[in-house]
């Protein structure tokens, strides 16, 4: 599982696959990755403390934020394995009998931001922000070789990032907002979308212009704000996203390589 966001029992209660397949306490869960220290991609822990084994798997920069705050050590150890991974240094998560969960996992850094709840204003600009911050994730099935790329916190596309996702299979993006200004503009908030540390959709040197000649073959946008009118199956933005080749994630969304 990638990220645990709060509304993730009723993800649970939504889809088959996740239900307990056997005993009282039983979950298909055997493992989560944490890509950032976002409230939206670790509340959802909380839910996971019935004592049924698995193991988390995060940067140490994130680790070490969830062992600052006493409230997660709900997540008992004897049955929750913590461990980090590190940056451009390829591995296989394995669950907690040592069997290979068929994945290859490659973590990289992103531009993004610290997390809202860790921000230092005497820290400058960047609030404190340090690279294992915010990661994205290309995961590969180790038995077809196929892969696709996990970037659901974003605030830009610099050149390399772009030459690395270039050609993928399929990219699952940060689509949090539709421009730059949305949450002033919707009246629920003053910061930008860059403030909050994601990429704006259709600004330009934004998303479907930093994508436009990637050669990607599906490309979704996930993680969007209820302002984003793109949410919106009939609104122009849903037709200039489409039209630009992308898919709007929804709940219950299922693809395959």
């Amino acid at each position: 599982m990638l990220n645990a966001s709060p509304d993730i029992r009723q993800q649970f209660n939504e889809r088959p696959q996740l239900h307990p397949k056997s005993g009282r306490r039983h979950t298909p869960i055997s493992a989560v990755l944490l890509t950032n220290a976002d409230v939206d991609h670790i509340a959802g822990l909380l839910t996971l403390r019935e004592r049924q084994p698995f193991t988390l798997f995060a940067t140490r920069r994130v680790l070490d934020v969830l062992a600052g705050n006493p409230v997660f050590e709900v997540l008992n150890n004897e049955f929750v394995t913590r461990t980090a991974f590190s940056l451009e240094q390829p591995f296989e998560p394995c669950d907690q009998r040592g069997e290979s969960l068929g994945i290859s996992l490659h973590a990289f850094s992103v531009p993004g931001k610290v997390a809202l709840f860790l921000e230092d204003d005497s820290a400058g600009d960047n609030f404190g922000t340090v690279e294992e911050d915010t990661v994205g994730l290309a995961l590969t099935d180790t038995s077809s070789g196929r892969s696709f790329y996990y970037m659901p916190g974003c605030a830009g596309l610099p050149d390399s990032l772009r030459e690395r996702i270039r050609g993928a299979e399929l990219l699952f993006m940060d689509g949090t907002t539709w421009v730059n200004e949305e949450m002033s503009q919707a009246g629920v908030g003053e910061k930008t979308s860059q403030r909050m540390g994601h990429m704006a959709i259709a600004d330009p040197g934004g998303t479907l212009e930093a994508c436009r000649d990637l050669d990607i073959a599906q490309k979704v946008f996930i993680h969007i704000n209820n302002t984003n009118p793109v949410l919106l199956e009939d609104s122009p933005e849903r037709g200039q996203a489409n039209a630009a080749g992308w898919t709007v994630a929804h709940d219950g969304m299922e693809l395959e390589l």
